[in-house]
């Protein structure tokens, strides 16, 4: 019998793709917090030694991966302004890819959408 697959497992595989696409434009980890609830989820920096907070989300279908909760952001933001760090989001939607309604079993083919890491101005509001 199919197993459904955890919110932790759900965030670990988005971090899974968030971190590839950032390892691929050439970003250093300073730190990697996979715990469900926590943010950033990745502190890194580019070749200039620019701080970026990466938030990653893990979004199950019916709502929007692209999506977040703005008034959480503005709290987020003055903590990245207070680090000297930049912010980027990444809302990864996994959808069942038999029944978008059904969850996402392990083992099973799964849909998804990910549109890449959005960059959050921390200078505006």
């Amino acid at each position: 019998m199919p197993r459904i697959v955890t919110k932790q497992e759900l965030h670990n595989l988005a971090m899974n793709i968030v971190g590839e696409e950032l390892e691929k434009n050439g970003y250093e980890f300073i730190a990697i917090n996979s715990k469900l609830g926590k943010n950033p989820q990745f502190v890194c920096i580019d070749s200039n030694n620019q701080r970026y907070f990466v938030i990653v989300k893990a979004i199950e279908y019916p709502d929007n991966p692209h999506n977040y909760d703005m008034i959480w952001m503005e709290t987020f933001k003055k903590h990245a302004r207070e680090h000297d760090a930049k912010i980027f989001y990444a809302g990864v939607g996994l959808q069942n890819a038999e029944n978008p309604t059904s969850p996402v079993f392990l083992n099973e083919d799964y849909t998804l959408e990910y549109a890449g890491i959005q960059i959050i101005e921390t200078h505006l509001n």
